[in-house]
């Protein structure tokens, strides 16, 4: 409850005093209704295929998960996150349920998500490193965007050292896993909780399983994964050019760092899909770049709204339409189970 009550008072902090402070609302508008139908066309058609990569990511971890299996579990499970405090987990968890109803094994689930999240993790770290490096060939790298880089490029060589250590052999694995169940098992001790099970097992047997998926998919993981943040990424620069910021104001390079850092940023738990921490970290960095205040919140405002607040009501349907099948499917299971109670039972000879 306090989790959520906090991150209601930074939203509207961000929203009713500090983005106002920036800009009046009454121009941004005004720069929204200036874009064409076509822009807006454009757009929509844009962030409709940016939602669909992710569906393109769920089935290069787990083969066999159909396209229309992939669209409700992505677009439930990102509404959840998108709206409630600690909806990550929730998201997870709903994920987790939603693959259970499709027949996938638990140990599966738990692979799947563990690699789209490793693998998006490689990405958010690896693009601000990427954005540096494009700033620094023009000449416009400052001091101030040189520590997140750093800090990144420090967790991205850490989280690879030991993903390498893991994936090279089973004692490496084994090592990881004693170490990280002996984390856990303090961790444990403090909440006065039951310590964790043998972690060097169970990562020694996730070693085993995702060398083995690894082998067939990496590449259509990797790829589906860099799609869907490039996408991303050209949605905020395609909608930058729509309401009137040009290249000369502010460069794709200097938005692709903007993007690249803030999405490292949002990383944090702070609100739910960081909500108000996004808009703001993105209007700061964009018109410390030379945008216009009114032009880059307009940009920004409808950034989000096509990219997060749009998938909302979809994963909100998405979720009533798997409810809807997954009814469907019991009260079907049941009546042919009574069917063949009642076949049985009609052939049951009667005794003399």
């Amino acid at each position: 409850m306090a989790r959520s009550v906090v991150a209601v008072a930074i939203v509207a902090i961000i929203f009713v005093y500090f983005l106002p402070r920036v800009v009046d609302y009454g121009e941004v508008w005004a720069a929204v209704r200036a874009m064409t139908w076509l822009e807006l066309l454009t757009l929509a058609s844009l962030a409709v295929w940016n939602q669909a990569t992710y569906w393109l990511i769920e089935m290069s971890a787990r083969p066999g998960l159909e396209f229309r299996q992939a669209m409700k579990i992505t677009q439930a499970s990102t509404a959840i996150s998108n709206t409630l405090p600690g909806g990550a987990a929730l998201g997870a968890g709903l994920q987790i349920a939603m693959y259970s109803s499709y027949g996938f094994a638990r140990r599966d689930i738990a692979l799947s998500l563990a690699l789209t999240g490793l693998w998006n993790t490689f990405v958010k770290l690896g693009m601000p490193i990427v954005a540096l490096s494009l700033l620094a060939i023009g000449g416009n790298a400052g001091g101030a965007l040189v520590a997140a880089p750093i800090v990144g490029v420090l967790i991205l060589i850490g989280t690879i050292l030991a993903f390498a250590v893991v994936l090279r052999s089973e004692q490496g694995a084994l090592r990881v896993g004693q170490r990280l169940g002996a984390i856990l098992a303090v961790a444990a001790r403090l909440a006065r909780r039951s310590p964790p099970g043998a972690w060097g097992a169970t990562l020694a047997d996730f070693r085993l399983r995702t060398v083995d998926l690894l082998s067939r998919r990496w590449a259509h993981l990797t790829a589906a994964t860099l799609l869907s943040h490039v996408t991303l990424y050209v949605v905020l620069l395609l909608t930058l050019r729509h309401v009137g910021v040009s290249n000369e104001a502010v460069s794709w390079e200097e938005a692709l760092a903007s993007f690249a850092f803030v999405r490292l940023l949002s990383a944090l738990p702070i609100t739910p899909g960081g909500l108000g921490v996004v808009e703001l970290g993105m209007t700061a960095t964009l018109v410390a770049a030379g945008g216009d205040e009114a032009l880059v919140v307009a940009a920004v405002l409808v950034y989000r709204l096509l990219t997060f607040v749009l998938p909302i009501p979809v994963g909100a349907l998405s979720f009533f339409f798997w409810r809807h099948e997954v009814t469907h499917h019991k009260l079907a299971g049941s009546k042919l189970a009574g069917t063949d109670q009642d076949f049985h039972t009609s052939n049951r000879t009667e005794p003399r």
